[in-house]
């Protein structure tokens, strides 16, 4: 693939508003989304920690079908009855306004800042298998892990900056890196399995309802992001046949990449002897398959952060740039690199923010649950917004020609939105229960209050910018 030249499109009110020329086929499309949503068994052990393993295995299995599979098939409608730069974003304002629509690029920017500084965090974990040291030195009074993750931030944020196709054809190499050690312990798992993997089914003291609420947010952080290369739809070939077929791949593929693992190294290692937290797996590669297999898993989850985090800001840096598009920030912001066709300021914002939250982070020993509780409630909202969206423009513009549609009659779009509103709902409750209301919720409520406070302050400069675009249903085109 070939990385094409921006093209320039003049608007009503004189602003050069770029677009980028569609680049990226249906492999790298499946590559993206795996490492936006998945990128291996990584992560996944705190469910077992929390949860119990037969509760693990029950939410692996149940929640792609209560969560995931509503919201792939809303993202898929949507996406291909709106194929636009800025997904869910111009998604939004087309059928809630202007207001909704800024809600939902914000609070979707607001949830990067958290969501992209899991990702240095996870390196530096997994990286402390070869080198113990670097989560406890420090330098110049600085701790050591903080400076690898900013390096880390900083030489994939360069590589953002080469472009959406070098972030697509790495995301499939990559792929094969992350999941090859989780064949291995399939394969050679499958011949020493000794017990049931479902047991304990719950952890000691608790009840099945309150195990399944302890693993929730995690798990529903492991099956979140299905929305994410819609912000970059703009730079994928021929969206409206893709995006979909991307998605059919891609939610059986992480369901079963979650499930067959992690039940043949329940039973074969067990919950006893190994302590189910981030970092887990490696431990059980070794009890699978000795030192080798741990190592190899090793390196393999320092390439799944690596994946995790392009993908990612592949997908974060275009939100600002919508906003940015739409007048609502600095201009500067809409500048992209002349031969590229990327977003740089946008990335360059973007590592910035991450560079600070993973200072924060690298002083908090439980960084990861409240980095992935805060992403996944603030992304929640938006998700919510989307469902919406899908339900008025049924309501607006039922003539329209859909490429992909939700199967069903017109009462499957309210169905669709209970089904995940009742988890995250679920998953506040129990959080709110173990930690409290402020830390459960009250600091994801201050990060969508900015929302308000950034629509009021930003909403003189969109008016005396002029910048109103709406979506051509025909071309997939944004309209000045």
């Amino acid at each position: 693939m070939s990385e094409a030249a921006h093209t320039p499109v003049s608007t009503a009110a004189g602003v050069e508003v770029r677009t980028v020329t569609r680049k990226l086929g249906l492999g790298a499309i499946v590559g993206i989304i795996f490492f936006s949503v998945s990128g291996g068994p990584y992560g996944l052990e705190d469910v077992v920690g929390y949860s119990g393993a037969g509760m693990a295995i029950l939410l692996i299995i149940l929640t792609p079908l209560i969560y995931s599979l509503p919201i792939a098939l809303m993202v898929a409608e949507l996406a291909t009855l709106m194929p636009v730069a800025g997904g869910y974003y111009q998604w939004v304002k087309e059928a809630l306004g202007p207001f909704w629509g800024f809600m939902a690029g914000w609070w979707a920017w607001v949830a990067s800042w958290f969501d992209l500084a899991i990702y240095p965090v996870l390196f530096v974990e997994f990286s402390a298998y070869f080198m113990p040291w670097l989560e406890t030195s420090s330098v110049a009074g600085l701790p050591v892990k903080w400076l690898v993750e900013l390096a880390f931030i900083w030489a994939f944020a360069a590589m953002n900056m080469a472009g959406s196709s070098v972030v697509g054809d790495s995301s499939k190499l990559f792929l094969v890196i992350v999941l090859a050690p989780f064949l291995l312990i399939t394969v050679i798992g499958l011949f020493k399995m000794n017990q049931a993997p479902t047991t304990p089914f719950v952890p000691e003291g608790l009840s099945p309802i309150e195990a399944f609420g302890a693993g929730l947010f995690v798990i529903m952080w492991n099956y979140s992001g299905w929305d994410g290369l819609s912000t970059v739809a703009g730079d994928i070939d021929n969206p409206r046949v893709n995006y979909p077929k991307a998605l059919a791949i891609t939610i059986p593929m992480i369901t079963l990449i979650y499930l067959i693992p992690t039940v043949v190294a329940l039973a074969v290692v067990g919950t006893e002897d190994v302590e189910w937290t981030a970092g887990a797996y490696t431990v059980v590669a070794e009890g699978v398959g000795g030192r080798w297999l741990g190592i190899f898993l090793s390196l393999a989850a320092i390439v799944s952060a690596i994946g995790l985090f392009s993908a990612w800001l592949l997908s974060y840096s275009r939100i600002p740039f919508a906003l940015a598009n739409d007048g609502y920030l600095p201009p500067a912001l809409v500048a992209i690199h002349p031969t590229r066709g990327t977003p740089v300021r946008t990335i360059t914002v973007a590592a910035v923010i991450c560079s600070l939250v993973t200072f924060w982070a690298s002083l908090d020993e439980n960084s990861f649950g409240q980095l992935a509780s805060l992403s996944v409630l603030v992304g929640g909202c938006v998700i919510m917004l989307e469902f919406l969206t899908l339900i008025v423009m049924r309501r607006r513009y039922p003539e329209l020609v859909r490429p992909f549609k939700v199967p069903g009659g017109e009462w499957v779009p309210y169905v669709l939105i209970i089904l995940p509103a009742a988890v995250i709902v679920t998953a506040v409750y129990f959080t709110v229960l173990e930690s409290g209301w402020m830390g459960g919720i009250g600091y994801a409520l201050i990060a969508l209050s900015t929302g308000v406070i950034a629509y009021l302050g930003f909403r003189g400069t969109r008016q005396r910018r002029g910048i109103d675009k709406r979506v051509d249903f025909e071309t997939g085109e944004l309209l000045g």
